[in-house]
């Protein structure tokens, strides 16, 4: 991987982690469509999320800070349990355990099989009709907010987001979506799903840190470019969708996800993409 496959890598998951849309499945698209049918790899994908989900920190710096100081306090008996603010803590941490254990056992299939670009159109379409669904049932509804957040939701929450292990799912579509379903409102769906993130996207992120540089394309200085350059583009599009969802519907992603299913389809169909690149290389020259 050149600097400039780095580039339009970085540019590709900054504009795609937030949105609804898949980053993992843009990465995959974009790496074969115009990098000589190259898979940029899943550790590739996930040390770039990483510069995204410090995007997620520094925006929501004071109330990640505030979160973790409560939920400390809640541990040690000086908060109690009940204060919203440690309930949040000890919900994230039960909603990243699924994705965590998951992600272990399905390790190998994750790196492989499931790259398969057929999974991605299935998943690309599938998930975006049910982002549809859930977003026209939240809008009939009286939305529940954060503070109404129990123990049953942060589990199904955690459950979405474990979806999201497969390319195409996306980490926020399949959260957004369970928290619609749930009749949460489109700002709390998607601030929560952002939040939910955070231990996983650096747990997988650290964890692959170990495999950039182990082929003879993904190097470290491009993947560093691509990271930092996904963080920049990142933060803008977190403050661009937070606006965004509190006046509009999920509408426009649920067309744009049918569409690319249908388009990578063709693309696949007519041979100009292979389905299953990252079974047979991650890259190589």
């Amino acid at each position: 991987m050149g600097w400039f496959e780095a580039i339009v890598l970085g540019i590709v998951q900054g504009l795609t982690e937030f949105l609804p849309i898949s980053s993992s499945a843009h990465q995959l698209i974009v790496g074969q469509l115009f990098f000589a049918g190259h898979d940029p790899g899943a550790a590739f994908t996930a040390v770039t999320q990483l510069g995204t989900e410090t995007a997620v920190l520094i925006y929501f710096w004071k109330d990640i800070v505030r979160i973790i100081k409560h939920w400390a306090l809640s541990v040690i008996g000086k908060v109690p349990h009940s204060d919203p603010d440690a309930r949040m803590g000890w919900f994230v941490i039960a909603g990243s355990i699924p994705i965590g254990v998951l992600g272990l056992f399905f390790q190998d299939a994750i790196d492989t099989t499931l790259r398969n670009l057929w999974i991605t159109v299935a998943t690309l379409g599938g998930v975006g009709l049910l982002l549809g669904v859930a977003d026209r049932m939240a809008r009939a509804h009286k939305a529940k907010e954060l503070a109404d957040l129990n123990w049953r939701d942060a589990i199904i929450y955690g459950l979405a987001q474990a979806a999201a292990l497969i390319p195409g799912v996306s980490r926020s579509g399949g959260t957004i979506s369970a928290g619609l379903f749930l009749g949460y409102s489109h700002p709390a769906a998607t601030r929560y799903a952002f939040l939910l993130a955070i231990p996983a996207v650096f747990a997988s992120g650290l964890f692959k840190l170990k495999d950039i540089g182990s082929d003879a394309c993904v190097a470290w200085g491009p993947t560093i470019l691509a990271t930092l350059i996904a963080g920049a583009v990142g933060y803008a599009v977190i403050a661009w969708l937070l606006r965004y969802i509190t006046t509009h519907s999920f509408t426009p992603f649920v067309v744009y996800r049918v569409l690319l299913a249908i388009g990578l389809a063709v693309l696949l169909l007519t041979g100009v993409l292979a389905p299953d690149a990252a079974l047979t290389t991650a890259c190589s020259a």
